[in-house]
């Protein structure tokens, strides 16, 4: 069997989908920054270890997990509060814990983004793939932006099964102060980040579709009206038409993301020149 890791803040309205999901784990342990709802009684009524710990950001805390959580199990999966496991993610996972496959660190495991209760598969390019599943001992992140990306010297597979992410688990309100905050956290990174050694081109090319995919958002951050332009990009060349109104409704949300996150490089680079 595996263990699952889940990070909260304040979900009692998210955890108890989540915890459904994981029927048969031995074994979830929920990593709380300081909730003042419910969380914490959902997660220990459902048979959960709850740890707490101050937030610092998405990498730091799924690091002190693997430094400091006593897991049962050797194999670890990363899930979110508004996300739940599917059957056939369950067996996959099960299956590869119990093989315990030498020399590799972990898996990449691709979610079906789910919006207004509508899977939206072509303006959320599935499949768009993350580090979820690893080995206790090995799994690592760096923090990329807001969220967190695989260390780098982790060797991964992929996995077949997705997850479910349910985005509109979120109020629209909840939406766009979380894309906000999410935006002011872009903008710094942007200025924080090390230069690419790999040539743009070669990275444009590269048969590895998450590599192509890190390059266009590196070329992105450098256009004029970025908003528009993912929003015909997502809307239109990707196909989100064909999500129907749940997709036309987060391609605005994404655009507007975008163009909150210009107005943050802006106004950073204001305040970094000298007056």
């Amino acid at each position: 069997m595996f263990s699952v890791l889940i990070l909260t803040l304040n979900e009692e309205r998210n955890l108890p989908a989540c915890l459904a999901s994981l029927l048969g784990c031995d074994d979830i342990v929920v990593l709380d920054s300081g909730s003042t709802d419910r969380t914490s009684d959902i997660a220990k009524a459902a048979g959960a270890r709850v740890v707490e710990r101050r937030f610092t950001n998405f990498a730091d805390q799924r690091n002190f997990a693997h430094k400091h959580i006593p897991f049962k199990n050797d194999w670890v999966f990363h899930l979110d509060a508004d996300e739940q496991m599917t059957v056939e993610l369950l067996r996959e996972c099960s299956n590869l814990s119990a093989q315990n496959p030498g020399g590799i660190d972990g898996f990449m495991v691709a979610p079906r983004m789910i919006y207004h209760g509508r899977w939206i598969p072509h303006c959320t390019d599935f499949p768009a793939y993350q580090a979820r599943f690893g080995h206790g001992r090995r799994f690592r992140f760096v923090q990329v932006g807001h969220g967190q990306r695989e260390a780098p010297e982790m060797k991964l597979g992929q996995l077949n099964a997705n997850y479910l992410h349910n985005i509109s688990a979120h109020s629209d309100a909840e939406l766009e102060q979380k894309h906000r905050h999410y935006a002011s956290q872009e903008a710094a990174a942007f200025f924080a980040r090390p230069r690419e050694t790999k040539p743009l081109v070669l990275r444009l090319l590269s048969p590895n579709a998450l590599t192509r995919r890190r390059a266009l958002k590196a070329i992105s951050q450098r256009l004029p009206a970025r908003g528009a332009l993912r929003f015909l990009y997502q809307y239109g060349w990707r196909g989100g038409f064909i999500d129907g109104r749940a997709g036309l409704s987060y391609c605005i949300l994404m655009a507007r993301y975008e163009h909150w996150i210009a107005e943050e490089i802006k106004a950073l680079r204001r305040r970094r020149v000298p007056s």
